[in-house]
């Protein structure tokens, strides 16, 4: 098993198969502003540090995805915007 496969399989494990990117969100505030606020004794920082990023890979992942669905949609035809809010002619 390479050390991709092991992370993948651990990232499965770890984030709940049905976890929408804005529960990963929530979560990863939370256990921000509870580290941030010195709430935690040491063991659980290191815990909470692992989680997070997990979850920061997670929600990674998925802009990745939906950023690739754009792409399709769109075609890979985006057309930029003047800056009177007019299409350029191309």
């Amino acid at each position: 098993m390479t050390k991709k496969q092991a992370t993948t399989n651990h990232l499965e494990t770890s984030i709940p198969a049905g976890m929408t990117f804005e529960a990963a969100m929530t979560e990863l505030t939370a256990l921000v502003a509870s580290m941030e606020a010195g709430e935690l004794p040491l063991e659980a920082s290191v815990s909470a540090y692992q989680r997070g990023s997990e979850l920061i890979k997670y929600c990674a992942a998925q802009l990745d995805k939906v950023e690739q669905q754009v792409k399709v949609l769109e075609a890979g035809m985006l057309k930029p915007l003047s800056i009177d809010g007019t299409e350029d002619a191309a």
